[in-house]
């Protein structure tokens, strides 16, 4: 029974609503602390009433204290459970749901709601908030379940479609497939028969439930039955037809419909590639199979018709002459559809064998004319220039210049048609193919083309894109190459100078910042680089798609603060929408928005198995065990809250890592670095023949990603079994026998490393022998290749392993003590010649400054845990270590070892720390004249003609012409300030790793003074 004040005007929850509303008041302006008193005063007047405890939870949720709050939350269950006269309403329910999942304990907040639901059957509020409690747990089947209860009681069209739509989520989890979709047409069937359809979206449905079983042909009926007339929008409904013909394999209907949305949009280039698709029969225009979104994204194919000669000659010219009818109809000149479609046009017969490519190259240079001034202008004509031999390219490009200088337009289209032209060089490759001087003065020619047409931009505002922007951007790609070319360090501080300068008169062109933190990343100016990437004012979704553009740079960093900062901002996002995506799925059901519903949810399944998302979980563990790694008692306090690494290896399932997602926008990336892991600037100079294209690198990432995953999820649970190992080594138990057992510990360590050498292609036995080698100096560093951390870290865990397992470890060299040599040695080799290779930041941009980064904070890091394990079990802190009788031989040895490995390393940091002084020390005046010196020391041949080119403009500029804010912009601007950026950025990066290595350097001094 509900309680009688339930439904009586005023009361909430069965208090009177003016007592309530300052509660709410209070909540909403965020003033907790005086919402709390309120509650609590409200909570002694109406002690047994579930939704003043409510309340109250839900303050102290807010407030963080959510071990108060889930106890309150509790009681008021508790309560509803034994008070049958309590009152039970929706009101009170999802105030203890909004608790309830902000406690992530979605479990309560559904069995409460179940509860209510057969205590109070038939009542629809109530059923309402355990489908949303479904939704929330995506628990389809029960989702289908109570909707199809609530479709039985009240008989209202949008709860059979809750159910329809539950059906097709558990169709697209591989759950059921045909029988339930056609139970889903079934029961839309025997609702159509009984009650009709009357909204829009339930036609959608319906259809889409008819499309995914195959049945072209009845979605067809429906369509074009009483049913169709839902769809208000012609077009939209010409749309979907023409989709269901295709698919039907009526291709002749499908281009009719489709040559119908054409004549009343012209400008709409998806349809026409559709129409001349179905036209031609291009079974490449649509996918074959059964699936919920059954067409294809556009796309110009290239794969010849199968149909005759004669047919195809026939259609083409139907083809024609809608077009040039569409042409003569086209009042509005703007429209590029028909153009565009008359280029597919002639590409189409070139492929078939029947057109003549001077025809093309016409149409080319006649679409230049009418369009060639839009940015666009490039990505249009892409696909019908790769038809076009090398040759075919110079002689439409001639043509082009032709046509540019005959064409009489205003100044800004003029200077559109100067950029289009020269991005059509540099996209066909023909400008990367000129002499080194060539390309400078090219790059000259785009600054001055840039700053003679400044004042076309005088009048427009900030936010607007300013006239002849791409002119920088193509400029600083010429630079690039050019740095890429010589190895001359000069080219890239220009690229620098120069696009800083573009940002000092405009801050908001992303293109150049995006290009910016690349150069400072690979200047060594990792801080710089980070600044520019936080002004992009990365948000919400596009911290999932923009932020490889600086992750993978930070993670190889000494850094910690801000990487800290980008995985906190990052992994809040995606938790936050992970936890909330259920509001919005439910509120598109019960706004009858029903194809949204499915959208949001495959939304959310994508970012769920993101793998960036899974990167940022596991590093994020990682950077914890980094930053505590000095300090034992403090790292197991890490270990804790990461479950002892258990968690991380959780993560990383093999199923989830099959299906990781990758939603990052890669062709936002610079030319030099088409993926995260390939970066053309770290090798040597190649004739690539699309400098700028995003060469599909991807595969080959993605591979990378997936096995990088699996081995950095196995990290933090070796390095807790080390500490392990090492502390059990020391406490050994004896049985019976005498003989020593291994630990749980030293036999997982084992499957664990198995694991981990497989990864580098392996056994353990051959990982061995890998860094055993090169230890001994039997093999040259460079044989670790790529994954030399992987192999370091491998050697360190081997020999925590070795110190508690009894079987045999080492194939080659017998004693434990062979293996701290290894480390030792190994480390030395690494480490000091990475400061070797390094050498001085000013002018080794690249170079193996994260590497170096990587030795010092893991593999060392971890050996230092070790050694802290060691000689904590050895020696307890706080007791001097007693002579009671004779010193065992082997465990003399082993502390004299470890003593030995303690020297070692800390040698090994010293000189480290000794190179990264002299780094430090330098002074800015020197190293700023040593990045200027670069553009001045010859002026006849090298870098220094765009770094004069950039001085004129700072010299020339005059504010009358310009206008204040681009002439202050200009003024702002200073060459020798942008050398001191870069330095500083430096050299922060150099301190920051020569604090790590200090505080090595403090905790080894420490553990040597334990021993």
């Amino acid at each position: 029974m509900s309680n009688p004040l339930a439904g009586k005007f005023g009361y909430a929850g069965g208090i009177p609503e003016r007592k309530v509303r300052p509660v709410w008041d209070a909540i909403d302006s965020r003033q907790y602390k005086n919402a709390l008193k309120l509650s609590s005063t409200l909570l002694n007047k109406y002690p047994n009433l579930p939704y003043a405890m409510a309340l109250k939870a839900l303050i102290l949720e807010r407030m963080g204290k959510h071990d108060e709050a889930l106890s309150i939350c509790m009681e008021a269950k508790e309560l509803l459970h034994k008070n049958v006269s309590l009152l039970m309403d929706d009101l009170t329910l999802s105030t203890l749901q909004i608790v309830f999942q902000r406690l992530d304990r979605l479990d309560l907040a559904t069995s409460l709601y179940d509860y209510a639901c057969g205590r109070i059957p038939n009542n629809l509020e109530l059923m309402m908030g355990l489908f949303n409690c479904y939704v929330r747990e995506y628990a389809y089947v029960k989702q289908q379940q109570t909707a199809i209860k609530m479709y039985k009681l009240v008989g209202e069209e949008r709860f059979l479609l809750w159910a329809v739509c539950s059906i097709q989520l558990q169709v697209s989890c591989g759950q059921g497939g045909e029988k339930l979709l056609g139970l889903a047409e079934g029961l839309l069937k025997k609702h159509i028969a009984s009650h009709s359809l009357h909204e829009p979206e339930a036609l959608i449905v319906y259809i889409s439930v008819l499309e995914q079983q195959g049945k072209y042909v009845d979605a067809l009926e429906v369509l074009s039955g009483k049913l169709g007339s839902l769809i208000l929008i012609e077009v939209d409904r010409l749309r979907l037809q023409g989709r269901l013909l295709a698919q039907s394999g009526d291709n002749a209907a499908a281009a009719s419909t489709f040559q119908k949305i054409l004549e009343m949009c012209p400008d709409d280039w998806e349809c026409f590639l559709h129409y001349l698709g179905c036209l031609l029969e291009d079974d490449q225009s649509w996918c074959n199979g059964v699936t919920s979104e059954p067409r294809c994204p556009p796309g110009s194919v290239n794969k010849l018709p199968h149909i005759t000669d004669d047919v195809f000659n026939s259609r083409i010219q139907d083809a024609s002459a809608f077009v040039r009818k569409l042409e003569t109809d086209a009042s509005d000149d703007s429209k590029r559809g028909p153009s565009l479609a008359y280029l597919e046009i002639e590409r189409r017969k070139l492929l078939h064998g029947i057109g003549a490519k001077e025809k093309l190259i016409d149409a080319l240079v006649l679409y230049f004319s009418r369009f060639g001034y839009l940015a666009c202008f490039c990505s249009d004509v892409e696909v019908f220039l790769d038809i076009l031999t090398s040759d075919e390219k110079m002689d439409l490009l001639e043509k082009l210049k032709e046509s540019s200088v005959s064409t009489s337009m205003v100044p800004t289209k003029s200077l559109g048609l100067a950029i289009s032209l020269q991005k059509l060089q540099l996209q066909i490759g023909i400008t990367y193919k000129l002499p080194d001087a060539e390309l400078e003065s090219l790059a000259v020619k785009m600054i001055n083309m840039y700053r003679e047409n400044l004042p076309l931009s005088k009048d427009l505002d900030p936010q607007e894109s300013m006239h002849g922007e791409d002119l920088l951007h193509m400029a600083s790609n010429i630079l690039v190459q050019l740095y890429w070319r010589t190895g001359k360090l000069g080219y890239l501080l220009e690229t620098v100078m120069m696009l800083e300068l573009g940002l000092s008169i405009r801050r908001f062109v992303s293109q150049y910042k995006i290009i910016l933190l690349h150069l400072y990343s690979h200047l060594g100016a990792l801080p710089v680089a980070y600044e520019w990437f936080r002004t992009l004012d990365v948000k919400n979704i596009l911290l999932e798609s923009v932020s490889h553009q600086i992750m993978p740079q930070l993670l190889l960093s000494p850094l910690w603060e801000d990487l800290n900062d980008l995985l906190k901002d990052y992994l809040k996002f995606m938790d936050d929408h992970l936890r909330e995506s259920a509001d919005l799925t439910f509120l598109a059901y019960r706004h009858r928005n029903y194809s949204k519903v499915i959208e949001f949810v495959r939304f959310k399944e994508r970012l769920q198995h993101s793998n960036q998302y899974l990167i940022a979980r596991l590093e994020s563990s990682i950077l914890k065990l980094k930053e505590k790694a000095n300090n034992i008692e403090e790292e197991e306090g890490v270990f804790e809250s990461l479950k002892c690494g258990t968690q991380a290896l959780e993560l990383a399932s093999d199923t989830l890592c099959q299906s990781l997602t990758f939603n990052e926008e890669l062709q936002l990336r610079p030319w030099w670095t088409p993926t995260p892991k390939k970066d053309y600037l770290l090798g040597p100079f190649e004739e690539l023949k699309h400098p700028m294209e995003n060469l599909d690198h991807c595969r080959e990432w993605e591979t990378n990603v997936r096995e990088n995953v699996e081995r950095r999820s196995l990290l933090p649970r070796m390095i807790y079994l080390s500490v392990q190992c090492v502390s059990t080594s020391s406490k050994e138990s004896i049985d019976v026998n005498g003989s020593v057992s291994d630990s749980t510990f030293s036999l997982e360590i084992k499957s664990l490393l198995e694991r981990y050498v497989k990864i580098l292609g392996c056994s353990v036995d051959e990982a061995f022998k890998v860094v055993f080698d090169v230890a001994e100096g039997q093999r040259p560093l460079e044989a670790l290749g790529s994954d030399l951390i992987d192999w370091v870290n491998f050697a360190v865990f081997l020999n925590a392993w070795n110190l508690s397992s009894h079987e045999s470890v080492l194939p080659i060299a017998e004693g434990s003590t062979s293996l701290w040599h290894l480390v030792n040695s190994l480390l030395q080799k690494c480490i000091l010649q990475k400061v070797k290779i390094t050498g001085p930041k000013v002018c080794s941009p690249g170079g193996d400054l994260p590497v170096l980064v990587q030795l010092i904070a893991e593999p060392v890091a971890w050996h230092c845990l070790v050694l802290q394990s060691y000689v904590r079990s050895s020696i307890p802190c706080g007791k001097k270590k007693k002579k009671i009788g004779p010193t065992d031989g082997s465990t003399s040895v082993l502390s004299q070892t470890i003593r030995d490995s303690v020297l070692s390393l800390h040698s090994i940091i010293e000189v480290v720390v000794k190179w990264l002084k002299e780094e430090v020390n330098k002074t800015e005046d020197e190293a700023v004249d040593h990045m200027l010196s670069s553009l001045t020391s010859d002026p006849d041949e090298g870098p220094g003609k765009v770094y004069r080119a950039l001085k004129e403009l700072l010299s020339t500029v005059d504010e009358g012409e310009l206008g204040d804010r681009i002439f202050q912009g200009i003024r702002s601007w200073s060459p020798t300030d942008v050398a001191r950026k870069t330095f500083k950025g430096q050299h922060k990066m150099m301190l920051t790793l020569l604090q790590i290595c200090d505080s090595k350097l403090k905790l080894l001094e420490t553990v040597k003074q334990q021993i």
